[in-house]
């Protein structure tokens, strides 16, 4: 059997269960979608429903993965020498829905609607309680979201040698372990913290009063959709929307969702916000969809750190470059009736280039974004352990502010409320993101050894061979590999934080005059 048998060359137990985890997906893209409106378009009185909606959709998808017959198809699959030939995406997909079958199991359905309804009804406390910079209003749901975390990841099992907190981190980053991510996490802190201090105390800061003056929503609007086609998001397979906090939402094939959010004062936040979710976005419509292994995990992304490198990349390591804003800023000017002609290019490229210890993780700038990250990573690591209590958390945080980034948070909207995470129970997101800058710029270092020309390409808002070799490297093989094996076929080198210093170093330094 090849690599890339047709349907009509696949055994019949591996058709069986292809459909029946088909069938399973496509009853959880329904529940995708009702989760992208209620962030988008449901009106308020809508939540209540929504969450029992919510529950019950989790709890059918999860009876379909979990059915005995899924069990009886896999073992038969498992016994078939040819599917399970080295190689073979056939093999690629029953290891990880063997992998899905067994956490699911372990799972009861009753626990995956609670998670489910929860989750909806959090999410609208969180909003409401972040408009109103109050706590103490999401502190209830967030402690009953933490315990029904907790009986998740026991339920998961502890893995060997070690925490309760890695059974839920290896939801995001399969085979991942906190201890490891600290091993890479500590001597990046020290190496940021080391790079931001000579920034602060030996740079120039640049010019950026101008980003912040006011443009109309709209034509803010108009600029991102022209953006994300540039880029190769397909308008016909997608949208665009607003929402209080950004996110992409696959929901199927031919179907994928971004939102961002606009200020009238912060165009640059939301080009960041849109170039984001816009990288998810084309490693959504990039990931194997069609086909035999449509619907199934091979059609999926390998880890949330992969999906993090693709919007990471966009979002900063494009979209901050030099050669980008060679092109995008005549079109701002364009959409934005002028109101940045008085702004050169080097003026602009350096501000998109800051140092600035922030608040807010969405807004922050690229050397100090990860110690957002590492914060929220000690803070949730620790509220699993049980040793920091949900009434203890802001103060928890504002400390790690104080001291990582030298900030003081005057309220709980730019605190601990400012993400809408942990009222879903994505507990173990978080590292996802550090994890995804330091693919992204392994793999773009591979790029431009590649791509000579990509910095001329982007100058002339060519974004095309970019993308084709994500979609050639990244996209196409879906969870035919690991993170990691993924990352070192397309670079050829094992995983390291280098490449992220040499590119904040080559990108911000020269901002700043050094």
């Amino acid at each position: 059997m090849t690599a890339t048998a047709d349907a009509n060359t696949l055994p019949a137990h591996y058709i069986e269960l292809t459909g029946l985890i088909r069938e399973a997906s496509t009853l959880g893209s329904v529940g995708s979608l009702l989760g992208w409106d209620q962030e988008t378009y449901m009106p308020p009185a809508g939540g209540p429903a929504r969450g029992e909606q919510a529950a019950l959709i989790a709890r059918l998808t999860h009876e379909m993965h979990t059915a005995p017959r899924v069990g009886e198809l896999l073992s038969a699959c498992e016994s078939d020498a040819d599917l399970m030939q080295e190689g073979t995406e056939s093999a690629a997909n029953i290891r990880a829905m063997r992998r899905d079958y067994d956490k699911a199991t372990r799972l009861p359905g009753s626990l995956v609607a609670e998670l489910a309804r929860t989750g909806s009804e959090a999410q609208d406390i969180w909003k409401h309680a972040r408009a109103k910079s109050d706590f103490s209003a999401f502190a209830p749901a967030l402690t009953k979201m933490l315990d029904l975390t907790r009986r998740k990841a026991e339920c998961l099992g502890i893995p060997e040698g070690g925490e309760l907190y890695d059974a839920l981190l290896d939801e995001y980053e399969p085979d991942a372990r906190a201890a490891q991510i600290e091993q890479v996490f500590l001597p990046l802190r020290d190496r940021l913290s080391v790079f931001i201090a000579d920034i602060t105390a030996n740079g120039t800061p640049p010019r950026v009063d101008f980003t912040r003056r006011a443009i109309p929503v709209g034509r803010q609007h108009a600029f991102g959709q022209a953006v994300l086609a540039a880029l190769g998001f397909d308008f016909s397979a997608g949208r665009l929307d607003t929402s209080t906090h950004p996110f992409c939402s696959g929901i199927s094939a031919g179907d994928t969702r971004l939102t961002t959010r606009y200020a009238e004062d912060n165009f640059a936040d939301a080009l960041s916000s849109t170039m984001h979710e816009c990288g998810h976005g084309l490693y959504e419509q990039g990931l194997p969809k069609s086909g035999p292994h449509a619907g199934t995990p091979l059609a999926g992304s390998v880890s949330l750190g992969i999906h993090e490198s693709q919007s990471r990349m966009w979002e900063n390591f494009v979209g901050r470059s030099r050669p980008f804003w060679a092109w995008a800023l005549p079109l701002a000017n364009q959409h934005f009736d002028g109101a940045l002609s008085d702004i050169d290019l080097d003026t602009m490229v350096r501000a998109m280039n800051t140092c600035t210890p922030s608040l807010i993780r969405v807004e922050s700038d690229e050397p100090t974004y990860n110690l957002h990250v590492m914060i929220r990573f000690g803070l949730e690591r620790s509220l699993i352990k049980g040793d920091l209590s949900v009434k203890d958390l802001p103060g928890a945080w504002n400390e790690q502010y104080r001291k990582l980034l030298g900030v003081e948070v005057p309220d709980d909207r730019r605190g601990c409320l400012q993400d809408v995470h942990w009222s879903f129970g994505l507990i173990g997101y978080f590292p996802t993101y550090s994890l995804g800058n330091i693919y992204a710029a392994q793999l773009w270092e591979t790029i431009n050894e590649q791509i000579t020309d990509l910095d001329a390409q982007m100058a002339r808002g060519e974004f095309g061979a970019l993308l084709s070799w994500l979609r050639e490297n990244i996209h196409r093989h879906g969870r035919r590999y690991s993170a990691q094996e993924l990352c070192e076929r397309a670079t050829g080198k094992p995983l390291s934080a280098d490449p992220l210093m040499r590119h904040l170093e080559r990108r911000v330094k020269p901002a700043y005059g050094l």
